[in-house]
C-alpha cells in the first residue's frame, strides 16, 4: 500500500499582517497546538545553527573526509550543549536572585 502523501498547507498570520505559511505532512488529526509547536521548532533550530556558525565555528571545517566532517560537528555540538547549560544556569541565578531579592524588600518594606 502507498504511503499517505498528503500535505496541509499552514497559514499564520501575525499581530504585524504578516503573513506565514509552511506545508506540512503531519498526520491529519494532528492538533493545532502540536502542529503550531512544530512550525515554532523550525525557528528554535535555526536560533541554534546560526549561533553554532557565528560562535562555534560549524562553518570553518576545511576537512576532506566524511569522518573529519562528523568529529567536527560533534565538537561544536557539545561545545554548543555546555555553553547553553551554562547560560541557563547563570540566567536561573539571577533569577533566584532577583526573586530573593525582591522576597526580602516585600518582607522588610
Amino acid at each position: 500500500s502507498e504511503p499517505d502523501l498528503l500535505a496541509w498547507l499552514v497559514g499564520e498570520r501575525r499581530s504585524t499582517s504578516e503573513q506565514k505559511y509552511y506545508v506540512s505532512n503531519l498526520p491529519s488529526d494532528t492538533s493545532l497546538k502540536i502542529l503550531a509547536a512544530t512550525v515554532k521548532a523550525r525557528w528554535i533550530c535555526e536560533q541554534a545553527h546560526q549561533q553554532l556558525k557565528e560562535e562555534l565555528g560549524l562553518d570553518h571545517f576545511e576537512g576532506r573526509s566524511w569522518t573529519g566532517l562528523h568529529r567536527h560537528a560533534l565538537m561544536t555540538m557539545i561545545a554548543y550543549a555546555f555553553l547553553q547549560a551554562r547560560r541557563l544556569k547563570a540566567a536561573g541565578r539571577k533569577k533566584k536572585c532577583r526573586r530573593s531579592t525582591a522576597t526580602t524588600e516585600h518582607a522588610s518594606g
